[in-house]
C-alpha cells in the first residue's frame, strides 16, 4: 500500500474549510493539523477532523512532519506564507493568485526552484470536467481554425473579500484558463473597470484581449449580478462550445457548412449555418478533489506540478495589466517594436515554443 501523506491546511475560511473536508475524505492522505488565526476557529475545527491546531502557522511547520500543504490564507499573506512553507521543505499548494503581485510571485517561483520544493497554484477550474474534455477537443481540432473565446463570470458581491478586486479575485481564473486552452499568450489587451459597491477595489470588468495566435478574448466579470453565471464559450471555424462551470455540461452547436474535416479556406467561403447541437458525456467531479488528488499524486512522485507557478504568475500579469489599463483608459501592448515581451509572459513563450518542438519531434 502506498504510504499516507501527511497534509496540512493553513488558513481556515470558507475556501480553506473546502480544503480541509477533501483532504479528510482522501484515501491516500491524512489531515494531521491546521493553522488560522482565530482561535475559536481552530478549536471547532480540531474536533470536527480530529486534527492538531495553531494559531501561528509557523508553529505547526516547526512541530509537524509534513508531506503537503494547503496555504489558503488572504492574498496579501501568500508570499510571506509560501516562502516559510517552500523554505520549510513542504510541497505547497497556494490559492490563486499565487500572490498579491507579480514581483512577489516571481519570487515565489525562484525559490521553489532554488530549494527544490514542489509549488503549484489553485487554479481550479483547470481541473473541472467540462474544461478537461473541451481542452481535449480544441486540442483534437474539433473546431478547426478558433476565432474567440469568451468568459462570463458574474453574481453577487461576497463580502468575505476585502484585499482584492474582481479582476484579481475572479479575471485569473478565466485569464488562466484562456491561456490553458489557446496555447498562446495576450499580446495586446483593453479593459473598462468600475467601483460600484466595493469600498475600495474594483468590481466590475469588460474587457477584450488579443492572443499570440490571433484568438480574440472577452472578458465579461462583475460581482454586481444577483444571479450566479459561470460560463466559457469558444467560437472557431466548425461551429461553437459553450461549457457550464457550475453544471459541467458542455455543448457543440455545429456549423453545418464547415463540418469536421473540411479545409479552413473552403470553408471561409461558404460561411456559417445553424448545425447540429451536440452534448458532450462529461464525468462529473468535485474540481477541488481532483486538484487536491492532482497535487499529492505530485507531491508523491516530486512533481511536476498540476499547475505551473510559471502560468499563475502568467494569469496575475495580465490581471494587473487589466486593472492598469482600466484605471488609465489605454490600450496595452506586450510586445515592443523590438518583438520583447513583458517579462513575465517570456517564460510561457519559452514554454510553448519547447511544446511545439516537441510535438513536431
Amino acid at each position: 500500500m502506498a504510504k499516507i501523506l501527511r497534509a496540512a491546511l493553513i488558513g481556515a475560511g470558507i475556501m480553506g474549510l473546502n480544503h480541509a473536508r477533501v483532504y479528510s475524505e482522501m484515501d491516500d492522505v491524512e489531515l494531521v493539523a491546521i493553522a488560522d488565526v482565530d482561535p475559536k476557529t481552530v478549536a471547532r475545527l480540531m474536533q470536527r477532523f480530529r486534527v492538531r491546531g495553531y494559531t501561528d502557522y509557523r508553529e505547526l511547520l516547526e512541530r509537524e512532519q509534513l508531506d503537503l500543504v494547503s496555504v489558503v490564507v488572504p492574498t496579501e499573506q501568500h508570499y510571506a506564507v509560501v516562502c516559510d512553507t517552500l523554505r520549510a521543505g513542504v510541497a505547497t499548494l497556494v490559492e490563486k493568485p499565487i500572490a498579491a503581485t507579480v514581483a512577489q510571485g516571481a519570487e515565489l517561483i525562484a525559490l521553489a526552484h532554488e530549494t527544490g520544493v514542489l509549488l503549484t497554484v489553485g487554479h481550479i477550474e483547470r481541473f473541472n470536467p467540462a474544461i478537461i474534455v473541451l481542452k481535449g477537443q480544441l486540442d483534437h481540432g474539433a473546431l478547426g481554425r478558433v476565432y474567440q473565446i469568451t468568459s462570463r463570470r458574474i453574481g453577487p458581491f461576497p463580502s468575505r473579500i476585502k484585499d482584492v478586486g474582481v479582476v484579481v479575485d475572479l479575471a485569473t481564473h478565466d485569464l488562466d484558463i484562456m491561456h490553458y486552452l489557446t496555447d498562446s499568450i495576450v499580446v495586446k489587451l483593453h479593459a473598462e473597470i468600475g467601483r460600484r459597491l466595493h469600498t475600495a477595489h474594483e468590481d466590475l470588468l469588460a474587457a477584450v484581449l488579443r492572443f499570440e495566435n490571433d484568438v480574440i478574448g472577452m472578458l465579461d466579470i462583475n460581482w454586481l449580478s444577483p444571479n450566479k453565471v459561470r460560463e466559457l464559450s469558444v467560437i472557431g471555424e466548425r461551429g461553437m462550445f459553450v461549457a457550464n462551470y457550475i453544471t459541467q455540461d458542455l455543448t457543440l452547436y455545429e456549423n453545418d457548412l464547415a463540418p469536421y474535416g473540411t479545409e479552413w479556406p473552403q470553408a471561409a467561403l461558404m460561411g456559417v449555418t445553424e448545425g447540429r447541437m451536440i452534448r458532450f458525456k462529461v464525468n462529473k467531479k468535485e474540481p477541488l478533489r481532483a486538484e487536491l488528488e492532482a497535487f499529492a499524486a505530485a507531491a508523491r512522485c516530486g512533481g511536476p506540478a498540476p499547475v505551473r507557478p510559471e502560468d499563475a504568475l502568467l494569469a496575475l500579469m495580465v490581471a494587473q495589466k487589466l486593472v492598469e489599463s482600466g484605471a488609465y483608459g489605454e490600450t496595452l501592448c506586450a510586445v515592443d517594436d523590438h518583438g520583447e515581451v513583458w517579462e513575465p509572459l517570456q517564460p510561457r513563450r519559452r514554454h510553448l515554443a519547447e511544446l511545439e518542438v516537441g510535438a513536431i519531434a
